[in-house]
């Protein structure tokens, strides 16, 4: 006999699960589902909507699943008249004051709330009365927050404050007036906000979504003078499927590459080519710092939201940074330049759209460092998600497109540069160029571990040509925080850190396919992301950023080498100390 082991019984199943056990757990473990609204796994486990009420024999009133421990000999009931009613009042409650413009939300489809009005058959709300109306903030470059559709179940929050300890919104005011904003009632544009997207992804409603902006692309599809230029991230390919129901993690590049070139882009490119391109850049700037032993640890700067929290919170850090641009604005860099005139083509009839896991590269390709010679690299970043509507705007049937490749010559890539897209793959892609460089050989060695897998934070020493280097892989804003206090306080003894703003890296970035609680209780959806990246590097034929012919060419033909003054007045940027609240 299991002494761990609890025997309860939940409607009219026999059902064991371990002490300590949620009731919603262990009906979910048995197959049995219970609706929730509040509840996200590991994040928000609060109880707040009560959607989750079930009665438990001999116990007064209701007991809420999702905080309610499994007892021996409990007997539970989820679905009896009482519980039922109870659910059905609850909901038309939260119906009542949301706003109902299902067909035209951003996430109708896709709502939870949507979902349970439909399983539980709300046709009409009896508690109609007054509804509380909100100004919607879409100040920002990234986030629209619509409080109208909020149902004030607080995941956004949790996300912000106990996930990415950030806390750039709260629950403010009392009764009917309670909402979910900022200090003082402020934009987001206005406060310590980093862009990362995780509320978004964490809301079960359209009250916190992407600043969309595919009409502009349209337009720009449409204007003949135009030469509408498309690249696309890693963590895309191994994300897009989804929205159209197919499994995920499935590499969907080829299907995605026809899909974009039916859209009517000139070019489809691959962001990847432009990850060799920092790959080339930041390890040659490591080695360089490395080697002078100047302003270590060096920390990776291609995360648009990590590199906006430094700049707010540890300004006197900067120096650590490296300059390198992210591999979408080195891209756009190059297409305007070497691109152009190789083409003939006038750069300012180039228009760069970048497809991106990441609502925080909307607010990236408009900062004034992201220009050269009065253009900026990118003009529009559009989301996985915008992309997928996109597509089916067009009436595309996703699922049954062949294959294509991406054009050339900015569509050859490496697998080093394909797993950018997950924590820990920025820096062994980086660490697979410095130990050829610091070695001088072309070593047979290039997979590091220790700096895989879903751990916020992966401490690690690496030894590359008889030197130890000690490196830390963090991904999620809690996380770089308690790095950046070990740096502060003198405390580590880091030579390279690598930090992606989103938990687990790119592939759960704020602009990626939203999947529900229940999704996100039951699978490891990150990893599944991470190894179809993992797995493109593996049938990778060129696996190391510096061994790509078409990076090599472009380097004698344009840009002579890594760190030389055209690089760096292209592919590098700088920094400044940003203020929390513009209040």
């Amino acid at each position: 006999m299991d002494n761990n082991l609890v025997t309860l019984t939940i409607d009219d199943q026999e059902v064991k699960a371990e002490k300590g056990t949620t009731i919603l757990q262990a009906a979910r473990k048995a197959g049995i589902d219970i609706p929730t609204l509040c509840f996200l796994k590991e994040i928000n486990e609060v109880g707040d909507c009560r959607m989750c009420i079930v009665e438990v024999e001999g116990r007064r009133g209701f007991a809420t699943s999702c905080i309610q421990k499994v007892e021996e000999g409990m007997v539970v009931h989820t679905n009896t008249p009482n519980v039922m009613e109870a659910r059905h009042v609850i909901l038309d409650l939260i119906i009542s004051n949301h706003a109902k413009d299902c067909l035209t939300c951003t996430r109708s489809g896709n709502c939870e709330l949507q979902a349970l009005a439909t399983k539980f058959n709300i046709s009409k709300v009896e508690f109609e009365g007054e509804r509380a109306e909100h100004q919607i903030d879409d100040l920002s470059p990234s986030i629209v927050r619509d409080f109208n559709k909020c149902i004030l179940c607080r995941r956004c929050v949790a996300a912000c404050k106990n996930v990415q300890k950030i806390g750039a919104i709260d629950c403010i005011n009392r009764g009917f007036d309670s909402c979910i904003s900022t200090v003082g009632d402020h934009s987001l544009n206005d406060v310590n906000c980093t862009f990362c997207g995780q509320c978004i992804e964490a809301c079960p409603t359209g009250a916190l979504h992407e600043k969309e902006t595919i009409d502009d692309v349209w337009v720009k599809l449409k204007d003949p003078d135009a030469c509408v230029i498309l690249q696309t991230a890693p963590a895309v390919r191994v994300a897009l499927g989804e929205e159209f129901d197919m499994p995920i993690g499935e590499n969907v590049t080829g299907k995605m590459i026809t899909a974009l070139k039916r859209l009517g882009f000139d070019k489809v490119f691959d962001t990847n080519t432009g990850a060799d391109f920092t790959i080339m850049e930041e390890a040659n700037e490591f080695v360089e710092r490395f080697q002078e032993n100047d302003h270590l640890p060096m920390i990776t700067s291609c995360s648009p939201g990590w590199v906006k929290f430094i700049e707010m919170n540890y300004p006197e850090l900067l120096p650590h940074l490296s300059t390198c641009k992210s591999p979408h604005q080195m891209l756009g860099a190059l297409l305007k330049t070497y691109y152009a005139k190789k083409e003939g083509i006038d750069p300012e009839k180039i228009y760069v759209v970048s497809v991106m896991p990441c609502i925080a590269k909307k607010f990236e390709r408009q900062r004034a460092e992201m220009k050269n010679n009065g253009l900026c690299d990118v003009d529009n970043v559009i989301t996985t998600r915008e992309l997928s509507r996109m597509i089916k705007q067009a009436n595309i049937e996703f699922t049954k497109l062949e294959d294509s490749q991406f054009d050339d010559p900015m569509g050859e890539a490496t697998g080093a540069a394909a797993i950018f897209g997950t924590t820990g793959g920025v820096m062994e892609a980086a660490l697979r160029t410095a130990q050829d460089t610091l070695t001088g050989e072309d070593l047979e060695k290039i997979n590091f571990e220790q700096v895989r897998g879903g751990d916020g934070i992966k401490r690690a020493t690496v030894n590359i040509a008889g030197k130890e280097i000690k490196v830390v892989a963090a991904s999620g804003l809690a996380n770089a925080r308690e790095i950046l206090e070990e740096i502060k306080a003198g405390k580590a003894d880091y030579q390279f850190v690598e930090i992606m703003a989103c938990p687990g890296g790119c592939v759960m970035g704020g602009g990626q396919p939203i999947k529900s609680s229940k999704i996100r209780a039951e699978v490891d959806i990150r990893k599944l992301r991470a190894d179809a990246l993992y797995t493109i590097d593996e049938k990778s034929t060129i696996r190391k950023s510096h061994d790509n012919p078409m990076i090599k060419k472009i380097y004698e033909e344009f840009l002579e080498k890594p760190g030389s003054y055209r690089a760096e007045k292209l592919l590098h940027t700088s920094y400044r100390k940003r203020e929390k609240y513009q209040i």
